[in-house]
């Protein structure tokens, strides 16, 4: 048979059926078509297409803008909802002029409408909302984040802030999070200004939730930002609930720790949880007792003891302590040495509070810093010194550190390692229930976090345009927001199946949680295959599905005919 004029065109599928699934649910081009202004007509490529691509890019291969179009010319056209002949037409211009317009529509309403239709379609449960931030920190200048007004809308300042990346070198927005505990998933966002304060946002971001749900009584839960008289009496005025950490701040802190060096607490030991990473290792053990302190405003404040935190507490006090030694020694060294550059003791001592500071060891190593005046004699001129030399007298200050542990301190905060408050308004809520509602879901906004940052790899952002960005940032929500309908939907179908693993690791390891990322990977190599010859098809050769990827496709109810 002749070889020649065979043509092979082999395309990636991977995730996108799964993906596409996901999206067609929420109707987010429906919502697209809706809230984006009119189009114009001598676009070769819609806006709506545009935004359509680049959010399926996003959830399942962050890549540059410039290099969407690259990635969309390796996958099945059809999944993408294009023609062949529109593949090459996308570029970085043209994707970042339909983030121009998703800018000008009414983002918040979409984003009102997105999460009704997601909380009827998959049925999400409104009882119970986590709410944290993080920082997006940013490279570059952004002289025009400034907060203007463009094309008829606010704009976000990216500026300096408290950076929770710890790089205060680099400007930052605040990205602020509400997810459902049913399942983790995003219910509400908002991107601010990168120096706005966190205990700023909340009575906002709460009455948002009230609208939502159509009442007040859920169950409101975030960390000590929350903390402040003016958002928890907000909510507890509103009829609403919360539970929030008691910031160190807090005199009542300080009454605790104190009342704890002359009272044996009464702590009764309300749970256990085996050891997170050794099998064999001590279970972690939770008490917890009524503050014999009320708190100042008479809401209900509960402390909790944990006897992993307390080994983690005594062990981080223990490293502190460590590093400031060892600072402390070459700080003396440098003292005691030939070349010293101090020369006042005002520098001396600022220099080991810093040291003190730095290390986090203030409070349990004191210091004290002795200085003498050191003598010596040099000869005015050179040559051999006769009679008639004259010798000029010069003074340097000396000095020497001596610093100690403050035994008394640290047996004092030995007291209370390992304790922490729970401040709430739930006067019937069993302490179990608030412990569990803080300890073991609201770890999962940093999961989110993380998903948002790592995996959907948010930053660093190539984009310069503050609107483009907001725009951006908006796509990323939706992207979150299929992952975790995703995880969700596989895990509670393993649930009710009662699959307690699938093998999603490498090497067929076992996995109890599965991730969108895992699925990612699973699904990543699937193609599809169409022999042609002069432009006719002579064959089309469907992907082989493994075992794993015909039972994930059961579990979320998709038909393998996608």
């Amino acid at each position: 048979m002749d070889q020649t004029n065979f043509d092979l065109d082999s395309k990636y599928i991977g995730v996108l059926p799964i993906v596409n699934h996901f999206l067609d649910r929420l109707r987010f081009k429906e919502l697209l078509e809706k809230y984006l202004p009119p189009t114009d007509k001598r676009s070769k490529i819609t806006p709506l297409r545009a935004l359509d691509l680049l959010v399926r890019s996003i959830i399942t291969c962050r890549t540059p803008l410039y290099s969407v179009g690259e990635w969309a010319k390796q996958m099945v056209p059809d999944l993408l909802g294009l023609r062949s002949d529109q593949i090459g037409l996308f570029n970085d211009d043209r994707i970042g002029r339909a983030l121009d317009r998703l800018f000008e529509a009414d983002r918040s309403a979409m984003l009102t409408d997105m999460v009704v239709q997601m909380v009827g379609e998959f049925k999400i449960d409104l009882e119970q909302f986590h709410n944290d931030s993080t920082s997006l920190t940013l490279h570059g200048d952004y002289p025009e984040a400034d907060g203007h007004t463009e094309r008829g809308k606010p704009t976000l300042e990216v500026t300096f802030g408290y950076n929770k990346d710890h790089r205060p070198d680099l400007k930052q927005l605040l990205w602020i999070l509400t997810i459902s505990e049913d399942g983790a998933v995003p219910v509400h966002f908002k991107v601010a200004d990168g120096n706005t304060q966190d205990s700023a946002t909340h009575i906002e971001t709460w009455e948002v939730l009230r609208r939502l749900v159509g009442s007040p009584q859920f169950l409101y839960v975030a960390d000590s930002k929350l903390c402040s008289r003016e958002n928890l009496y907000h909510i507890h005025e509103a009829g609403g609930r919360f539970i929030t950490v008691l910031p160190r701040t807090r005199k009542e802190d300080s009454q605790f720790k104190k009342w704890l060096r002359t009272n044996t607490p009464d702590w009764q030991e309300i749970v256990s949880y085996p050891h997170p990473r050794r099998k064999d290792g001590p279970p972690d053990i939770f008490r917890a007792m009524e503050s014999p302190i009320p708190d100042a405003d008479g809401y209900r404040l509960i402390w909790f003891h944990s006897s992993h935190k307390r080994e983690r507490d005594a062990q981080s006090r223990q490293d502190r302590i460590v590093r400031a030694f060892k600072e402390l020694d070459k700080f003396k060294a440098k003292l005691e040495g030939p070349r010293c550059r101090y020369t006042t003791f005002e520098g001396v001592e600022l220099a080991v509070k810093k040291i003190l500071s730095d290390t986090g060891a203030q409070v349990w190593i004191s210091h004290q810093i002795h200085q003498w005046k050191k003598e010596r004699y040099r000869q005015e001129r050179r040559g051999r010194p006769g009679k008639d030399m004259r010798w000029r007298r010069k003074v340097k200050l000396c000095f020497r550190l001596i610093w100690e542990i403050i035994e008394e301190k640290i047996q004092e905060d030995t007291l209370s390692d390992g304790v922490f408050p729970l401040l709430t308004n739930c006067g019937g809520l069993p302490v179990l229930d608030v412990l569990t509602a803080y300890k073991s879901k609201q770890p999962f906004v940093e999961k989110r976090h993380d998903l948002l940052k790592n995996t959907l790899e948010v930053t660093p952002v190539f984009l310069k345009s503050i609107s483009r960005l907001e725009a951006f940032l908006f796509l990323s929500f939706v992207g979150i927001t299929v992952h975790a309908l995703i995880e969700r939907e596989l895990r509670k179908a393993m649930e009710a199946n009662s699959i307690e693993v699938l093998p999603l690791y490498p090497e067929g390891r076992d996995c109890r949680a599965p991730t969108m990322a895992r699925i990612i990977e699973v699904f990543g190599n699937l193609q599809r295959h169409i022999l042609s010859r002069s432009g006719k098809t002579i064959q089309l050769f469907a992907p082989e599905l493994t075992d794993l990827q015909v039972q994930i496709m059961a579990l979320i109810r998709l038909p393998l005919s996608v």
